[in-house]
């Protein structure tokens, strides 16, 4: 077990001295390597036929159409980096850097499409996610002058290119990402000053997850901490933002205080109640939807304008047990159970805690994916396996951290040993991407994916140079550093 309970004293922003770390210790060494030699600009991020949209992002990112173009304005456009494969939505690549007339690298998104007008025909223009594109590349040019304007009026460069400039046959097996110049030094480490390399990023990351939970409980105190961290951990990728202004809007506090209301009172905010009409739910699902609607509408005025809209939420694209309306109902047992859950926070204990995900349920959600989907026949687990795993890395274990540091010292050992036994329940693209970049096809690449830690020091790493880099792998200071490991 570990220490129980939380400190009041401020922990100043993350640096070596803050965390009184030696010259020999990991994390301290890899803070250096990263803050003194990093790179500190900002990445932004022969066919006789016309390809298929696809097909045409992937010899472009093959580099199939070259690196120099000239824009439909005259301007020259050098591409610094293609990015990596946004397998998502919003642009086609993402993390991309090009140069306007030799001036200053520009990062963000390149967009591709078939036809110039398509920015607009696909509605590129209206939607937020593609404000960070930089270059818009299509094949078919329109028989008038055409703008590419993101949703805040900014006029996106044009690029046409040529199918017919290609040669040689279409290879569909392109990479999500290219390995970077770090594959060679990494793959020449022994493999214990590789995961030596990997943990003291690791350490890294779990240090400065600890600091900003230390900092935020300064602010809102432990228990609303905890609660906004879960929930947003419960968002997932594609909810956090919603369910965080969730817990924002409606504090632990006042949910507490509204017990029996809670889960109306959530489900009602999110926007998931606005239609009072039971006929279109399934027979099995009304009385549930009743016993919400009659306790969301008493609140409903004083709360208007807090009601989230339907287009903060991504409802499609995710897995059914994943869906947000289930993680909703997840985070009103969590508020149900919340002295339980804080017992169980303030014993530090990974058994403790998977013993409480695993003991939550609900008498309709556990046999349901939405509000309007038929029941299960099998009972699901209201939080699975691979959440709980991804709660306690991104959060639990953060939390105990920053109470080990409130002295400005390093986790201790004992709570490091436990977090790097926690194997990886899941591996996502972003992981894929920088596995590709840092080890390529490596043989023992997919061994440095099978732990919790082992994949946080990886992204610590790709975030810190592979995405700071703007020259293409050439300027990156991390070959080199690696070279240099002890």
């Amino acid at each position: 077990m570990f220490h129980s309970g939380f400190h009041n004293q401020r922990v100043s922003t993350f640096t070596e001295a803050a965390l009184d770390v030696s010259h020999d210790h990991p994390a301290g060494r890899y803070a250096r390597i990263r803050d003194t030699t990093r790179v500190h600009e900002r990445t932004l991020f022969a066919v006789p036929r016309i390809p298929s949209e696809l097909e045409l992002q992937a010899r472009w990112f093959a580099g199939d159409f070259g690196r120099r173009f000239v824009s439909t304005t005259g301007d020259q456009i050098d591409i610094v980096q293609f990015g990596v494969w946004n397998r998502e939505a919003g642009p086609d690549f993402r993390d991309a850097a090009i140069r306007i007339n030799g001036g200053e690298a520009m990062h963000g998104c390149i967009e591709i499409d078939l036809l110039d007008r398509s920015w607009e025909s696909h509605g590129h223009a209206t939607n937020p996610a593609f404000e960070p594109t930089v270059l818009h590349v299509f094949v078919e040019r329109s028989d008038r002058a055409f703008f590419t304007r993101t949703f805040a009026n900014r006029n996106v460069p044009q690029v046409c290119i040529n199918p017919t400039d290609l040669a040689g046959a279409f290879n569909p097996n392109i990479p999500l990402a290219y390995p970077g110049r770090c594959q060679a030094p990494l793959k020449n480490l022994p493999e214990a000053r590789l995961r030596g390399v990997l943990d003291a990023a690791a350490q890294f990351r779990l240090q400065q997850k600890a600091n900003r939970i230390r900092n935020k409980i300064d602010v809102h105190g432990r228990d609303e901490t905890l609660f906004q961290e879960l929930a947003t951990a419960l968002g997932y990728k594609e909810n956090k933002l919603p369910f965080t202004l969730l817990t924002q809007r409606l504090p632990l506090r006042s949910l507490r205080e509204n017990a029996k209301d809670c889960e109306a009172l959530l489900f009602g905010t999110a926007g998931f109640l606005e239609l009072p009409d039971l006929e279109i739910y399934k027979k099995s699902t009304r009385e549930y939807v009743r016993q919400l609607w009659d306790r969301w509408w008493p609140h409903r005025d004083a709360l208007q304008r807090l009601i989230l809209s339907r287009t903060a939420w991504h409802l499609t694209g995710t897995r059914p047990l994943n869906h947000p309306q289930r993680r909703l109902a997840a985070l009103a047992v969590l508020v149900r159970d919340w002295p339980r859950l804080q017992r169980t926070s303030g014993k530090s204990s990974v058994a403790a805690a998977n013993d409480f995900f695993q003991a939550m349920e609900h008498s309709f959600w556990n046999f349901h994916y939405t509000l309007t989907s038929k029941a299960s026949s099998k009972e699901m687990a209201l939080i699975g396996e691979s959440r709980a795993a991804d709660i306690l890395a991104n959060v639990l274990f953060p939390f105990w951290a920053a109470h080990e540091v409130k002295s400005n010292a390093s986790p201790s050992a004992q709570l490091w040993a436990e977090y790097v036994k926690r194997p990886a329940q899941l591996s996502n693209r972003r992981l894929e991407t920088a596995a590709t970049r840092l080890f390529g096809n490596d043989p023992r690449r997919k061994d440095f994916l099978r732990t919790v830690a082992n994949q946080q020091g990886l992204l610590q790493i790709y975030e810190d140079f592979c995405m700071q880099d703007n020259s293409d792998c050439s300027h990156c200071p991390f070959p080199e550093q690696m070279a240099n490991w002890m």
